[in-house]
Order: structure tokens, then sequence, then C-alpha cells
């Protein structure tokens, strides 16, 4: 028994001296040198033996070889090395530097991370990324207008895609599971990029910044801990990591946060125009306890998350601010996954939030877990050495007096340190990771301030609408679109509905888009015999609360207009942002309207006119120039009225009008409605509402007459009804009944709800992604077949009535807000 004592724990020794006894540092920013690290290096040889046993072969090693204790002498860092986790020396020539980037550190908090973002990514892939509706997503043989990156890009058929998207999946467990890192990463990240260069129109930061973090685990070494790779490769199991493996991830959330900061320094922002309507959300009710919604929107909305964003980032990388920074960038995301539909990115970031703990922190945590449950559980014991980092060696300083240059004991240890770090060959791979490193975020801090490369893509906005990190800083609002087309030959016009040929609403916001939408458009216009045909659009937008203005060149045919990615695109027109600080006397004017009265904002370039058309619904409407000089003219009459500065004028019901600026300058006006149809009808629903509060009140001594019964006990489904306001009151009852229900939910009801939405929803992806696996394989079956299984993949749940009848409905398709 002693022999295999002394065989182990020379063993354990030999391996402190290899791996550990050379002076590791586990720390990276803040954190600290372990001057017990050799110990718990060699203790991870034993860790497959009990605790008793353990104990059982210490006593026995302290029997036969007495180790006297002395008591560890603390060595004294830098206030750089304190706060940074490394010296100033560390980074004066490229070979130390070289050994920064590949110290040796924990793989725990890694691990984890890789296996949370495959979970994540995982639930993604059949919902954001469109798995679930991948039918509707591409319309596979139908004549649609797409909008890829590159032009020639193109969807596989459908059948195909549906297997990219498997390999998309797969590589996304793998990823979680850590089995076969490297080839998991490449099935992600290829079918991944593939898929998000194919639709501009879904382009967001955040599933821009899925990419960026699956594009980086391909290279980090993620896989060395809590992964099935190191269950079946000891060479893998626990070993440490490079440090460049975590400081690449921590700088791109640093990034994420610093230059959304750094946007949100926009004037809009900081004034409150950006997300104006945001702090009516119910989350901000704890704040309108204490502050007005103005106030509320001003301070919570737009001033915290200006701070957040600038602070979070150097937040998270100290000690002493890390567990503050943990609360608030939590509470922030939790508060984001209610406000905004954007899928798994609050629990992305939250996710990330732990790399910038100690890397050991997962270790520390199982610990203090039963030890029962540390066999599922991730590793405790401290980790192996590992070929790609390098092992810096140190000798123990001599004792010396100080000198008069201060030369002492702690300096002389450092030089010895140095020198030691001068005579360690690196490899080609580990050089290699410190330059991927330097270029990787120098590149990310560039893109989003390299919009004079990418001139072509800036409309109203700051880029590329994805790697510029400028979330949330731009709302719009959509007033009028108009698109015209001429026949090249016959010069016959006509008129399309605004998203013909298009399921997506975003081409009006940039040019890019609306070249390759306009194109799109006159190759499909040849199958309705117009030749040559001319695209014009006249689209009116507002961003930021500022008036209503066009956003391109009404006057150009956007077929043959030109454009490239690097140089302006001369047909959009300015942002007017002279006129800004109307926005301040809009809500002023608001203020003096009743309820029933709307108004819209219009501001227009010199020369050019505004077609409109009023509606016979909306009676009382009204022309008030703000500045500037317009003529109106009433196509009907012929006639032409010239409006003044503070003038205005009454605009006939059921015909259309043109407003000329004949000013200098632009002109600023506002219409002013009121949509008596909409009032009449709320009026007679108040009125039903009435009588049936008094039937069942029993105040109502008259019979109803039989149209009027329906309101009652009756519903759209089981009712004939033909009279539009009793069908429009019934329609309003069940909104408002099932607005209620889900009110009045239990937390239990409102799980349930949620699970079957994503049951239904993973079950449909699962399905339909078998008949295409299926059809791949063995080819279609006959159509009536095909039918009936993809019918079968539709069925749900009939929410309204809770029911558990089963119904064929269409999935709709996600919206995916620009963030």
């Amino acid at each position: 028994m002693g022999a295999v004592q002394m065989t182990v724990l020379s063993i354990s020794r030999n391996t402190r001296h290899s791996c550990t006894d050379v002076g590791t540092s586990l720390g990276t920013h803040g954190i600290r040198t372990n001057i017990n690290r050799n110990a718990r290096s060699g203790r991870g040889l034993l860790a497959e033996s009990s605790p008793r046993q353990r104990q059982r072969m210490g006593l026995a090693r302290e029997a036969i070889h007495p180790i006297p204790v002395k008591k560890p002498k603390t060595e004294e860092h830098s206030l750089m090395r304190r706060l940074f986790g490394f010296e100033v020396a560390d980074v004066t020539s490229w070979h130390r530097f070289v050994c920064l980037m590949n110290r040796p550190t924990d793989p725990a908090s890694l691990g984890v991370f890789r296996f949370l973002f495959g979970l994540l990514m995982v639930l993604d892939i059949p919902q954001e990324r469109g798995l679930g509706y991948l039918d509707y997503k591409y319309l596979d043989g139908l004549e649609v207008c797409r909008f890829p990156l590159f032009n020639d890009l193109g969807p596989l058929p459908l059948d195909w895609m549906y297997l990219v998207y498997v390999l998309m999946l797969s590589g996304a467990l793998g990823i979680m599971l850590g089995c076969c890192y490297r080839l998991s990463c490449l099935l992600f990240v290829v079918p991944y990029w593939y898929i998000f260069f194919l639709d501009k129109t879904t382009w967001n930061n955040h599933s821009y910044l899925y990419g960026l973090i699956g594009f980086q685990l391909a290279f980090v070494n993620a896989n060395r801990y809590w992964s099935l790779d190191g269950l079946w490769n000891p060479k893998k199991r626990n070993t440490h990591v490079p440090l460049w493996n975590y400081t690449i991830l921590r700088t791109q959330i640093f990034i994420v946060y610093f230059i959304a900061g750094l946007k949100k320094l926009d004037a809009d922002w900081v004034e409150g125009y950006s997300m104006g309507s945001l702090s009516r959300h119910w989350l901000f009710d704890p704040f309108k306890l204490v502050l007005s919604e103005e106030m509320t929107n001003l301070l919570v909305v737009h001033g915290a998350g200006l701070i957040l964003d600038l602070s979070a980032g150097y937040l998270l990388f100290f000690d002493l601010t890390r567990p503050l920074a943990l609360f608030f960038v939590s509470y922030f995301h939790c508060m984001n996954s209610q406000l905004f539909n954007i899928g798994m990115f609050s629990y992305t970031m939250l996710a990330t939030s732990p790399l910038f703990c100690y890397p050991d922190w997962p270790r520390r945590l199982v610990t203090k877990l039963p030890y029962l449950l540390r066999k599922v559980l991730p590793l405790v014991e401290a980790p192996q050495c590992s070929q790609d980092c390098v092992y810096i060696p140190t000798s123990k300083p001599q004792r010396t007096r100080t000198t008069a240059s201060g030369d002492s004991a702690t300096e002389k240890q450092t030089k010895v340190r140095s020198k030691g770090t001068a005579e360690i060959r690196l490899s080609l791979k580990q050089k290699l990771g410190a330059l991927f490193t330097i270029l990787y975020i120098l590149e990310q801090f560039f893109l989003p301030y390299s919009h004079f490369i990418t001139q072509g893509y800036n409309n109203w906005t700051n880029g590329l609408y994805g790697y510029s990190w400028d979330m949330m800083v731009h709302s719009r609002s959509h007033q009028h679109v108009k698109i015209t087309y001429r026949d090249g030959l016959t010069g016959e016009i006509g008129y399309l509905n605004p998203g013909v040929f298009t399921q997506t609403r975003r081409w009006k916001d940039h040019g890019d888009m609306l070249k390759q939408y306009a194109t799109c458009l006159s190759g499909l216009l040849h199958n309705y015999n117009v030749s040559e045909p001319e695209i014009y659009f006249d689209i009116w937008v507002s961003i930021n609360d500022r008036f209503q203005q066009r956003l391109f060149d009404p006057r150009v045919d956007i077929v043959k207009a030109d454009w490239s990615p690097f140089r302006r695109t001369s047909w959009v027109m300015p942002l007017l942002i002279d006129l800004s600080p109307w926005r301040l006397k809009f809500q002023e004017m608001e203020n003096t309207l009743d309820n029933q009265t709307a108004v819209v904002f219009i501001a227009d370039f010199p020369g050019l006119h505004l077609e409109n058309f009023v509606s016979e619904d909306l009676g009382n409407t009204s022309i008030h120039l703000l500045q500037g000089e317009v003529q109106v003219e009433i196509v009907k009459e012929e006639k032409n009225y010239t409006l003044k500065e503070g003038e205005g004028m009454q605009l006939p019901a059921g015909e259309y009008h043109k407003v000329f600026t004949v000013s200098q300058s632009p002109s600023c006006y506002m219409y002013t409605y009121v949509n008596t149809t909409a009032v009449v009808l709320e009026q007679n629903l108040t009125k039903l509402q009435e009588l049936k509060e008094k039937v069942q009140n029993g105040t109502e001594t008259e019979p109803l007459p039989a149209e009027l019964e329906t309101i009652l006990h009756g519903t759209v489904d089981e009712m004939n009804v033909t009279d539009p306001v009793i069908l429009a009151f019934l329609r309003r009852q069940r909104r408002l009944e099932e607005s209620e229900r889900r009110r009045n939910a239990t937390i239990i009801d409102r799980f349930m709800r949620f699970s079957n939405k994503k049951y239904f929803l993973f079950r449909r992806s699962f399905l339909l992604t078998l008949i295409s696996l299926r059809n791949l394989a063995l080819g279609r079956p006959p159509l009536e077949q095909l039918a009936t299984e993809v019918a079968y993949a539709n069925m749900k749940y009939e929410e309204s009535t809770g029911s558990k009848s089963l119904k064929v409905e269409n999935m709709p398709q996600e919206d995916h807000s620009e963030l």
C-alpha cells in the first residue's frame, strides 16, 4: 500500500513540476494569481477517488514523508496586475504579448457558455431563423422578389433548404454537446451565413451577433470542458485554454455594449425621440409611480439605456463593479425579452455575462452542490496542461539587500520571469492565435464606422443595418407609399399595390432594396404586357417623430437609376435636420385638438408636389401651412389656391388634390381630419353596449328586435349576422373577452398557452423537415398525399376557446424588427 502511495505522490509532484510549478497565472482582467494552484493541479490526478480514499492516502503520505508546514508567502502585485491581470511589460514586445495571449486559463466558463449558446441556437433556428415557417418564407415555385446581399445569390429548392436547416440545427446541437466540435461549428456557421446573406430584410444586430459568435467559437477551444469530445478524448478533457479564447469573446460583448452606447449619443436618443412610445408599456409602471410618463421616457428609457450601454462593458470588466453590473445587465435583458420580439437575443446576452467572471466559477458553483449530483455535473478538478498554452518558468527570488537603485527581491524575480519569457519558443499556432485576436478586434471596432466605404447602404441610418450596433436608435412611421409604372413604348401609366410580389415591407427604407425591388418588378411586369417598364416610388417617412417627408426622389426611374455600395445614392433625399426643432411644437399643437381629431405633419422639397386623396370617411379635413408657400390644386374643380405661412383651407372629401411647394425653402404643413365613419360607428357600438347592459340588468322592459337578439348571446362564428354594425360589435366583444381572459389568466394558464404555442411550432418544424428529407431520399409522393401530410403538420389547438379540437390554419410569418 505504501509503494502505491509513494508512486502516486511521485506522479503528482512530477505533474506539478511540468505544468503548474512554472508560474502559471490563470488570471485575465482582475483575476488574481492563485498561489495554491500548484497543489490543486496535483490533486486533480486523484479526482476519480472517493473523499475517504483521498483522505487515507494523504495521511499515509504524511506518515512516510513528513512535509513541513510553512505559511505561504503572498506575492504583492502591481496595481496594473490587480486591475487588468497582466503587467505593462507583458505587452512591450510581440513575444511577450503572444505569451500573454496564450497564458493558460481555466476552460470552465468557456465550456458553459458554449453549451448555453448551442442550446439557444437550437431553440432559435425553428423560430427566428424560420424553420417553423420555411414554406411560407421561401414560397418555392412562386415568382416573388427577394433581397439577397448578392444579387446572384438565391435559395435552393424548398426540400434542399430544409436540408440546409437540418445541417445548421445539427451543428448547433453539436456545439451545445461539444461533440465533433470543429465539424459542428462548421456545420452551423456556413449554413447560418448563407441564410443570413440570403435575405437582407431579416437583418438585425442580434442575428449578426449570432453569426459572429459562431465564427469565433470555430477557432477557440470551447470543447475542453463539459463536452463529449473530452469524454472520448482524454487529451481534450478539462485542459487549459489560451487566454485569447476569452479575450476575443469578452471584447466582442464589450463592443456590443459600448458601440451601442456611442450610437445612442445621437441627439434624437438623448432628447428622448427614438423610443418615444416605449414608456407606455406596463413594465415601466413602477417608475411612473414617482415620474410622469414624459420623464420616464426621457430618464429611464433613454437616459438609463444610454448610461447602461456605455458603462456595462467596463463595469463587467472589474471585480469591484461586476456584481452591480450583473444585476443591472440581467434586469435590462429580462425587460427587453418582454418589450420586444427579439427571439433568443436577451437570453444570449445573459449567457455572455458570466464570461466576465473568474473562469473557474462553474467549478466553485458545483462544489457547493451535493456530492451525489456531481456525477452528472461539470468537473470540479483543476484543469490539466495543454500544448496550446504557454507556461512561463519562474525561479524563487534570493534574499538580497535593497540597493540604492531599489533593486529588491521582487524586482529580481520580475527580471528572472522576463528572462524565462524570452527563452520560451513559441509555436506558429500560438502566434496565429494572438494575431487573429488583434486583427479581429480591430476589424470589429472599425466596421461600425466604416460607412465612408459602404455609402450606398446609408439611408437615414448608420450602415448596413447589421454591423453598426445602432440598436433602437431609429423609429420610423410611413404615411404614404405610391408605386407608379410607365410603359416605355406606349407611355401608359399605372399603379401597383405597395408590397406586391413580396412578403416584406422593409424595402421602403433602404435604397439598395428599392433598387432590387424595382429591377424585380421590371422583370415581372413583362408577363403583364408592359414593355420596358419604368418604376417610380413616392415614399413618405417620419424618423424619430419628425415631419413626414420623402425618402426617395419620385422623379427618378429606379430601374435605370445608378446604385453602388461604394458611392452615395443620388436619388435619396436628404433628411431635413433643420426642421427637427418643430418636434417641440407638435405636442403643443396636438394638445389643442380633441380626441376625435387626428393630425399629420408634412414637409416637402421645393419643386415637388404631394398628390393626395381625401376619403369620404374623413370629414372636416383641412390643411394648414406652417412654413414656406404652397399652391393647393383641387383636381376635379381645376382650381388653384395659394397658401402662405399661417393660412389654411378646407379640403373636399372624396376628391384628389395636389399640394405644390413653390417657396425656395422646404414647405411645412399639417392635415387635420376627423374620421366621421369611425366616430359614428363608435357611437353605435356604445349604444349597443348600453342596450345589452340594460337587458342583462333588467332595466330594459321592451323586447329586443330579432336582429338585435344576437348581441346578448351570439358570436361571430355561431350566428349568421348580416348587419355590419352588429358584426363589428360582436367582434369587439370577442376581442374584449379574449383580452379579459388572458389578463385574468393564472400563471399556470399562461405557461400552458406559451407551451402549446411553442410545441406546435416545433412540431410543425419537425414534421415538415421529415417530409422534405423523405422527398429528397425517396421522391415526392402524389399531391393528395403531400397535401394531407402538410395539413396534419399544420394542425394546432383552438386557442380562443381552449378546447382540444384541432384546426388547420396558416402559419403567420414573424415580423423581424430592425434593432
